[in-house]
C-alpha cells in the first residue's frame, strides 16, 4: 500500500430518533366516521457533514398523512425523523455520495418504518405499515435528473 493511500473505513456510530410528532385532530369524534382513509405518504432524506469531522449525519424524514375519502378532515398526521451518524474516512465524491444518499438510508428506513407503525397503532388507528423503498433507484433517479437540469450533487 502506498503511502498517500488512505484505508476506506466505512462505520456506524450511532441510530437514534431525531423527531416524532403525531397528531388526530378530530379525536374523539374522528373515531365514529367510517374508516376510509385517503393516505398521502412524503419522504425525504437528507446527510450532513459534522463540523470538520469524518462524521456525517443521515436523516430519513417520513410524513404520513390520512384523511377522509373527501379529503376533509384529517384522521391522523404522523412524521418522524430517525437519523444515524455515520463515520466515513478515505472514501470521496460519487461513493461517499452514494452511500450517504443510499445505503445509509436504506439502514434507516426499518427504524422509520417501526416508530410509524407504533404511533398510529397507539392512536388505535388500523396498523399502518410503509411499504419497503429502494434507496438505491430512487437516489439513481435523483441523480438522473440532476443531471438532465446541470446541477451538480454534493453532500455539505
Amino acid at each position: 500500500m502506498m503511502a498517500d493511500q488512505q484505508e476506506k473505513v466505512f462505520q456506524l456510530q450511532r441510530v437514534y430518533l431525531k423527531d416524532a410528532s403525531f397528531e388526530c385532530p378530530g379525536a374523539p369524534e374522528i373515531f365514529l366516521q367510517e374508516w376510509k382513509p385517503k393516505v398521502n405518504v412524503q419522504l425525504n432524506n437528507n446527510a450532513r457533514r459534522l463540523g470538520d469531522s469524518n462524521e456525517y449525519e443521515v436523516e430519513v424524514t417520513v410524513t404520513v398523512t390520512a384523511k377522509d375519502e373527501g379529503e376533509e378532515k384529517t384522521f391522523y398526521l404522523v412524521e418522524v425523523k430517525q437519523a444515524g451518524i455515520f463515520t466515513l474516512v478515505g472514501i470521496e465524491d460519487e461513493e461517499r455520495n452514494q452511500l450517504l444518499g443510499a445505503y445509509c438510508p436504506n439502514l434507516l428506513f426499518p427504524y422509520v418504518r417501526e416508530v410509524v407503525s407504533d404511533l398510529v397503532s397507539k392512536a388505535s388507528f388500523p396498523q399502518m405499515v410503509l411499504q419497503p423503498l429502494n434507496f438505491d433507484a430512487l437516489y439513481q433517479q435523483q441523480r438522473q435528473q440532476q443531471a438532465e437540469g446541470n446541477e451538480s450533487v454534493t453532500v455539505q
